[in-house]
């Protein structure tokens, strides 16, 4: 396939989030209530407790990437569920894609309303508690949302698989896996007060690192000798292992008949 045909695959699923964004009320609310109401509690928790400056910004930081990281990994389940719910699963997958398409495609649209729901609640955080996430200067910032959107790819990839092996039943999987992700990786704690074990998986967690790397231009000392190289080399593993496990798991759906059982 060439190159103007790739790009052409990837544009229609950007296309059809878009357009599902556009006109679905429920993903408009995500993007401007939860977030929103993340920050205001957790920067009126840190008034109340009378907070350092450097502390109620490692609490924003953590409330403003888990909004930042949930948005952007619905964007890319929500392919695969909406045609899991519609039962139409199986028309998507006759046409001449790759799997690839399908995650680049709707991965797009999600930064876009990833980099939306950051904007806005920092923003929101600049003005109503002082955070300022320009601070570290913008080449660390944007290398801290890249780490936000590449873990947010993997989670979301490796959550259409197990759609794709488990059907509907691993929907709930959508919001769980993200969750789960982001409390390992600390996003209100630093990762040494976890118990041993549990801190070794969470060093397997590449957000880990650029949460690290970004905290530490706002005063708390780095815990990583190369966190943001660290970070990508993780990132760029889990992408290739987790699109192997899409393209398995379709692969399976096909031969045991359950992609037709999620279609009319």
């Amino acid at each position: 396939m060439s190159w103007r045909a790739e790009a052409v695959a990837v544009w229609a699923f950007a296309l059809r989030n878009l357009q599902m964004a556009s006109r679905n009320v429920f993903l408009i609310f995500e993007i401007l209530f939860w977030p929103v109401l993340g920050v205001l509690m957790i920067g009126l928790m840190t008034s109340f407790l009378r907070l350092t400056p450097e502390s109620t910004a490692f609490l924003l930081i953590g409330q403003i990437t888990m909004s930042t990281v949930h948005v952007c990994q619905l964007d890319v389940a929500y392919s695969v569920l909406y045609d899991v719910w519609s039962k139409s699963i199986k028309h998507g997958f006759l046409a001449p894609i790759g799997v690839h398409h399908l995650t680049l495609g709707s991965w797009l649209v999600g930064m876009l309303r990833g980099l939306v729901v950051f904007a806005l609640a920092a923003a929101l955080g600049r003005w109503t508690f002082g955070f300022h996430p320009l601070q570290p200067g913008v080449l660390a910032l944007a290398t801290f949302l890249a780490g936000c959107f590449l873990t947010a790819w993997v989670v979301s990839v490796s959550v259409c698989a197990l759609i794709m092996l488990l059907g509907a039943r691993a929907e709930t999987a959508a919001w769980a896996c993200v969750n789960f992700i982001l409390v390992l990786a600390g996003i209100y704690y630093p990762i040494d007060v976890l118990p041993g074990p549990v801190a070794a998986v969470a060093m397997a967690i590449p957000l880990t690192y650029f949460l690290d790397a970004y905290r530490a231009h706002f005063g708390f000392p780095s815990s990583f000798t190369a966190p943001v190289a660290t970070g990508f080399a993780l990132s760029a593993a889990y992408a290739a292992l987790s699109h192997w496990a899409l393209w398995a798991a379709v692969r399976h759906a096909r031969r045991s008949g359950l992609l037709l059982k999620m279609s009319e």
